[in-house]
């Protein structure tokens, strides 16, 4: 047994008729047309000029249901009895048969907002996460035809992507990860420090979903990121603590690039000759001082140099 997909529908060029060039006639034929109606009225009975005048009270009916406008970065779809005809997208006054329905499709770009989701990242921890896109139709006959409303598709889509590519990828790089660390050449991209990568990749997963309905995805960034309200404080205190690791550990390196330099000069200039204990002494007095959160108290040696 086979099955078979429905070819999606692609968009068909229209001519519509100038409505200038029927509205000039209807407006020069419809006070003939009114006289002629009281005419055949007046001078036949009541039955027989109600039938002879019904095909003029039609013309004077139908024909400016026919009238059209198509506004800039707007479109209009053309369908008759049930058969797509074609899209008019170049601005104008036009007119189509009665008997044509017409959609009115806006070309404009679009701005949505997500609404904000929870959802667990690649490590497993709860996130919220929102996203904007900014969208335009480019296929009208796909976003009339293939889907029931293409305003609910986007959204839909939109909130299925965030959460795929939320499942995807860490809140932030750990050092549990395996080649770690942000930036191209990482092999792990995070949600809070790759921006531009995370938004390439939800643009490209945007624009794969909705092309069944003939959109075209402009730019989708992230929004609203952060860590549920439930592990919020416990990442915040983690957060801190690597970021006292860092600044210690740059303190530390700093530190040791003044003592090396310092003793290096004092022994080049020849002002101290320093052994290996006086050199200990006074690099534990200069990472004590350089180190210290506090600004230090000197202490002042009256005797010795060992006492």
């Amino acid at each position: 047994m086979t099955t078979s997909t429905k070819a999606s529908s692609v968009e068909l060029p229209c001519e519509s008729k100038s409505g200038a060039s029927i509205l000039l006639p209807y407006l020069i034929s419809l006070p003939l047309l009114v006289s002629l109606i009281a005419l055949v009225v007046n001078k036949v009975s009541e039955g027989l000029g109600v039938f002879l005048i019904f095909p003029f009270i039609l013309w004077l009916i139908l024909v400016p249901i026919g009238f059209f406008i198509v506004q800039p970065n707007t479109s209009m779809v053309l369908v008759f009895f049930g058969k797509y005809r074609g899209t008019v997208r170049k601005e104008g006054f036009y007119w189509a048969h009665p008997f044509v329905s017409k959609s009115k499709i806006s070309l404009k770009a679009n701005n949505l907002a997500s609404e904000t989701i929870k959802v667990n990242d690649l490590d497993g921890n709860p996130i919220e996460i929102g996203a904007v896109v900014v969208w335009q139709v480019e296929d009208t006959a796909k976003a009339v035809f293939d889907v029931e409303d293409y305003n609910n598709y986007v959204a839909v889509q939109i909130e299925t992507a965030v959460r795929e590519l939320a499942k995807t990828h860490p809140y932030e790089i750990q050092e549990t990860h395996e080649g770690g660390g942000s930036g191209e050449g990482s092999s792990v991209i995070s949600l809070r420090s790759d921006t531009d990568a995370i938004s390439r990749e939800l643009t490209r997963q945007l624009q794969e979903r909705l092309e069944r309905a003939g959109l075209n995805v402009l730019e989708a960034r992230i929004s609203h990121l952060a860590y549920a309200l439930e592990i919020a404080s416990a990442m915040l205190q983690r957060q801190q603590a690597a970021a006292i690791i860092s600044a210690r550990r740059l303190i530390v390196d700093g530190a040791v690039g003044m003592v090396e330099h310092a003793i290096g000069d004092l022994q080049a200039r020849g002002v101290v000759d320093l052994d290996d204990e006086r050199k200990a002494a006074m690099v534990s007095n200069l990472l004590v001082v350089l180190c210290s959160h506090t600004a230090p108290a000197p202490v002042i040696n009256a005797g010795g140099l060992y006492n």
